[in-house]
């Protein structure tokens, strides 16, 4: 392993003419497979849960009374440390801005901002939650990119249904608006239908089965509207679950050959599989 690594670093220092203390920095911040690496990605998770419980705890007026001093404190390290971070991923590469402006380069910027922006505008803090996206990183030390292939698939299934969800989602709007017009003719304005576009909420919560009761039709014909609106919006939730199901069933299925192994009959193997999952039988091409 030792190796492999010496040989990768030496080849990043001809390749692209970095100092020693750069690679030694890139083996560090970026080498999530070496030991140095994995450590500091593990720490570095530590410091982001940590941050995000203290602006939690700080909103707590009790707690925020009490140890706010304490909080103020580490809030500042914290800030430090993922400055001093962002430095040193930026200054140890090569094209710098090829970090900068990707997403987790973005997403390590926008967590450092809240913290200097608190000191110009009050309850910027809060907006330090934003480095619970961070934690994204956790992909990279739980090697859990092998499942990606998975979301890419479900990714898949949404684009290609997004033209039938879109009409599906046209169609709910026209109806809560002619649903909500009749509920704003048929109620009185004393149960709490004072507009079209109030009522067009009631019909919207209604239809999708939250109802918060915060209005709630008085009249025989209205509450036999709001009953049919009600059986109605379980009938429409299983429609865009359908389908997006049958997209993504359409893209598993592609990627399956359909013949069965000739050796020992065993079927569903990938398309680009050469050999059988089951027996190891070499497919012919």
């Amino acid at each position: 392993m030792k190796k492999h690594i010496d040989r990768t670093l030496s080849f990043r220092e001809k390749e692209f003419k970095l100092r020693p203390w750069q690679l030694k920095i890139q083996e560090v911040i970026y080498g999530t497979y070496t030991k140095p690496g994995r450590i500091f990605d593990i720490l570095l998770l530590i410091i982001i849960l940590l941050s995000i419980v203290v602006v939690m705890l700080e909103s707590v007026t009790y707690l925020n009374q009490k140890y706010s001093f304490s909080f103020l404190t580490i809030e500042w390290v914290v800030t430090a440390l993922f400055t001093i971070e962002y430095i040193l991923r930026i200054i140890s590469l090569r094209k710098p801005f090829s970090y900068i402006f990707s997403f987790m380069g973005m997403v390590d910027l926008f967590s450092l901002l809240p913290s200097y922006l608190s000191l110009f505008v009050d309850g910027a803090t809060s907006l330090m939650l934003l480095r619970s996206i961070r934690f994204l990183r956790v992909f990279r030390i739980l090697r859990l990119s092998r499942y990606m292939l998975g979301a890419d698939i479900l990714g898949d299934a949404l684009k290609n249904s997004r033209h039938k969800i879109a009409v599906f989602l046209i169609s709910i709007l026209t109806i809560v608006i002619i649903l909500g017009g009749l509920m704003y003719v048929i109620e009185p304005k004393e149960a709490g239908f004072t507009s079209i576009p109030r009522s067009i909420y009631w019909a919207i919560i209604t239809i999708t089965t939250v109802g918060y009761g915060d209005i709630a039709p008085v009249t025989p014909l209205g509450q036999a509207l709001a009953s049919f609106i009600m059986l109605f919006g379980y009938a429409i939730i299983a429609v865009p679950t359908g389908i997006v199901s049958s997209e993504f069933t359409a893209l598993r299925s592609e990627g399956i050959k359909p013949f069965e192994c000739p050796n020992c009959g065993e079927d569903g193997h990938e398309k680009s599989a050469q050999f059988c999952k089951s027996c190891g039988y070499e497919f012919k091409q």
